[in-house]
């Protein structure tokens, strides 16, 4: 996964997109090494626990001022916008359907 881009936006919208893009990345990157099973083992409890957990993280970093070892805080904010982009595809039905492009499967890692 890419860190963030070193590019400046210009314009707030600029600066969503990026961070979509951001996302994305992670979401495929998760999806390569999990697959969908764990999402359709628990389904939205399931997410909603993962997002707790990053909550409760968060909380306790910030609240204590600590740096993290594992994952930056940063990471965690994307982490629970990707579980919420999944938790509504899950919602409409998608989620068990579809699966990554063809050209991103192509791309896929031993």
């Amino acid at each position: 996964m890419s860190t963030p881009s070193s590019t400046k936006p210009k314009y707030l919208d600029q600066a969503f997109e990026q961070v979509l893009e951001e996302m994305l990345e992670t979401f495929i990157k998760k999806y390569r090494d999990y697959g969908k099973g764990n999402i359709l083992d628990t389904r939205e409890m399931g997410i909603l626990f993962r997002v707790k957990d990053k909550v409760n993280r968060l909380n306790h970093l910030l609240a204590n001022n600590k740096k993290p070892v594992n994952e930056s805080i940063e990471e965690n904010w994307r982490e629970i916008a990707v579980y919420a982009v999944i938790a509504m595809i899950l919602k409409r039905g998608w989620f068990e359907k579809l699966e990554l492009s063809p050209q991103l499967q192509a791309k896929q890692q031993p």
